[in-house]
């Protein structure tokens, strides 16, 4: 198992922090967002190597902090090519260049890098090998305002997903789904395909959305905190959250 770390945004609402530096690599109660992502990774035994996929902009500075902290053996990084947000690749778009560039051909954990969580990435693993099949993640959401600003799915008795929206208007379920997954490797050629039919680039969880149609997609549901850092406001609230 690979795990694909998307770390190509230019996050322009958190300037002027993110301004000269990527989101990920912000400090949070003394560490950066991408070594508390990279922490939790390293609990999961099956995963063999880490891939960042980087924009050109900040393509040096995550060089430099892979080599600080001694993980350049571990983790390898890609370049997307792009300069700024309006030239832009989308994050199924550096799904599917990282899939084709590394030749990845095995379960492939994908998580977008700025988002906090305690929960065990471990046990998400244990629980997509469990039901041998795609997997989501989900916690249960009441704050209409936030179902509004995520990924909603419908779950069934068995926690397989019947549907899934992008940031709905009306959310069907209070079941949040942030952007965090698990595709079987035979999955894997299937964005090529959503690519290839001129579909949304930009949100992860539009894939699963299309997906859902024609594959079963199940939903490891967790407890706990959970941050998306995409606001000045939201990462004061995360240095809060998880300076303890």
């Amino acid at each position: 198992m690979k795990c694909l770390l998307l770390v190509a945004g230019y996050a322009t609402r958190l300037y002027p922090l993110t301004k000269d530096r990527p989101k990920s690599l912000l400090p949070v109660g003394g560490k950066t967002i991408l070594g508390r992502l990279i922490d939790k990774i390293d609990q999961v035994p099956q995963i063999n190597e880490i891939i960042l996929v980087s924009n050109a902009r900040f393509a040096d500075q995550f060089g430099a902090y892979i080599k600080e902290i001694g993980q350049d053996d571990r983790i390898s990084m890609i370049n997307d090519g792009t300069w700024d947000n309006e030239s832009r690749l989308g994050a199924i778009g550096d799904m599917d260049l990282a899939i084709r560039q590394e030749g990845i051909d095995e379960d492939l954990m994908v998580l977008a890098g700025d988002n906090l969580f305690d929960f065990s990435l471990a046990d998400f693993a244990t629980f997509q090998a469990g039901v041998a099949a795609d997997c989501i993640t989900a916690h249960r959401e009441e704050r209409l305002t936030a179902l509004r600003k995520t990924g909603v799915a419908e779950l069934d008795e068995v926690g397989r997903v019947l549907s899934f929206e992008e940031k709905p208007a009306k959310p069907r379920s209070n079941f949040a789904v942030p952007p965090f997954y698990l595709y079987k490797k035979e999955t894997l050629s299937l964005i090529r395909n959503y690519m290839e039919e001129g579909n949304n680039a930009d949100a992860p969880g539009q894939f699963v959305g299309w997906l859902v149609n024609r594959k079963p997609v199940y939903a490891f549901r967790f407890s706990g905190k959970r941050h998306d850092i995409g606001s000045l406001e939201s990462y004061q609230e995360a240095q809060r959250l998880f300076s303890a």
